[in-house]
């Protein structure tokens, strides 16, 4: 049995502990705001925070993730109404939209590290989540956005 937070709820999951983390949440919790994309964690689409870092949750087990914390993008704000969410709204950040979950997430770690970030430190942060739609000079406006209000 393993043991976790999600979105500050007590889970308990008795299944495969070798399961990715991101099927629990979209198959067991039916939480699918977290994406599928590459299924390597190369792409960033599926990233969550574990104990508020990073992370890809195709590529991470519900073993691992036993005691922690886990939010996703339903989690940042039940309303959607973080300041990253927000200013996708206000930039119309996405085209296609898929990756941007993930995208989001990654930005709030990155904010939570550094409320005031440079084009550098958020060309760094951001490295690794692909939108195939090419939207990165949007993503970095809107962070920017955003850490003008957090």
């Amino acid at each position: 049995m393993v043991a976790l937070r999600v979105n500050g709820q007590e889970k308990n999951f008795d299944g495969d502990p070798t399961m990715p983390v991101l099927w629990y949440l979209r198959d067991i919790l039916g939480m699918t705001g977290t994406k599928f994309g590459c299924g390597v964690a190369a792409c960033g689409t599926c990233t969550i925070h574990v104990n508020g870092e990073a992370v890809r949750a195709c590529q991470t087990s519900v073993s691992d993730v036993s005691g922690k914390s886990i939010t996703t993008i339903e989690g940042l704000d039940p309303k959607g109404n973080h300041p990253l969410q927000i200013a996708w709204r206000d930039l119309n950040v996405p085209q296609c939209g898929y990756c941007q979950t993930g995208q989001i997430m990654q930005a709030a770690a990155l904010l939570k590290d550094k409320p005031h970030p440079t084009d550098a430190d958020i060309d760094e942060a951001m490295y690794g989540n692909i939108c195939r739609c090419g939207t990165f000079q949007r993503i970095r406006a809107a962070i920017h956005q955003a850490a003008k209000g957090t």
